[in-house]
């Protein structure tokens, strides 16, 4: 949840689908990401990239975070892809298949260039990373802090699973290590982790056990490429009431001891330190941005 905003669902939008790319916004997802690569073949690529671009200038999107997947740099389309989202004026650059900080770097300048011939303020524009190599993991924190642009790196299973000559499986057990590391480098960085897709748009029970899972691990949201797996994922990371009234009492107890001038709380006759009272903070915090609380609480 950087900068406190909520990212537990982001909509994956194929950039060529003019009906999907109107209504986008319509179902409750807290970001939006409109696909110039994968979802888009070679021939469509041109095409894709002005039907976006039409979209970003002319339709409001109201609160929900726009991202735009570019494609990679080392194609004949990713400067175009850059160029034209920034001029459009897309909050977020998703980067694919990111494997170094010199990509994000590569990345960043090209961002540069279009924000100064767009007239748009420098650093403006954000970037998320996609993260789908074993090189990408490897370099994870190095490419989390190769620009203060980034707001997030995201990792992309099925690119990785083939890299590593695997394939995926429904436990995730090959996933991992890549999710632990994601994870990691992202807290370390300040910067939100996003998970892979659940592509069984049917198994809903299995979308909460893997989005169990993620959370459990210290994700802060999930691509998605069906809105029917919005609501499972929001229900999934909202606190409960008892988790909120806990989290409330700590908070409370933390405040009360720093009125007496004394570093430590109690709680119940036990003592509250720093780890437990950060992990209330978070879960006032997503309470507050989920509106399970008054915001001046």
């Amino acid at each position: 949840m950087e900068n406190g905003r909520l990212r537990r669902t982001m909509l994956f939008v194929p950039g060529n689908n003019p009906g999907m790319i109107a209504d986008a916004h319509i179902y409750g997802s807290d970001a939006v990401m409109f696909d110039l690569e994968d979802s888009v073949t070679l021939a469509e690529k041109d095409a894709a990239r002005m039907l976006v671009y039409n979209a970003l200038k002319t339709i409001d999107y109201g609160d929900i975070e726009i991202v735009v997947r570019v494609n990679p740099l080392s194609t004949e389309f990713g400067r175009d892809d850059i160029f034209a989202m920034v001029h459009a004026g897309c909050p977020v650059i998703r980067m694919p298949k990111t494997e170094t900080a010199q990509d994000v770097i590569d990345t960043e300048k090209c961002i540069e260039e279009a924000e100064r011939e767009a007239g748009v303020e420098i650093g403006k524009t954000k970037i998320l990373t996609a993260i789908e190599s074993a090189l990408g993991i490897v370099n994870a924190y190095a490419i989390a802090t190769a620009s203060p642009r980034i707001i997030g790196i995201a990792l992309g299973a099925e690119d990785y699973c083939a890299n590593l000559k695997t394939t995926r499986s429904a436990e995730g057990t090959e996933l991992f290590y890549a999710r632990s590391a994601i994870v990691v480098a992202a807290r370390a960085a300040g910067v939100d982790a996003l998970d892979t897709v659940y592509s069984n748009v049917n198994d809903t029970e299995g979308l909460i056990a893997q989005t169990k899972l993620i959370k459990q691990l210290g994700f802060d949201g999930k691509s998605i490429i069906n809105p029917r797996q919005i609501a499972p994922i929001h229900g999934v990371f909202a606190p409960s009431e008892t988790d909120i009234e806990k989290a409330l009492k700590i908070i409370g107890a933390a405040k009360e001891a720093a009125e007496r001038g004394s570093g430590v709380a109690s709680l119940n006759g036990k003592m509250v330190d720093k780890p437990v009272i950060m992990r209330a903070e978070r879960v006032i915090t997503l309470a507050k941005a989920m509106n399970l609380i008054k915001e001046e609480v």
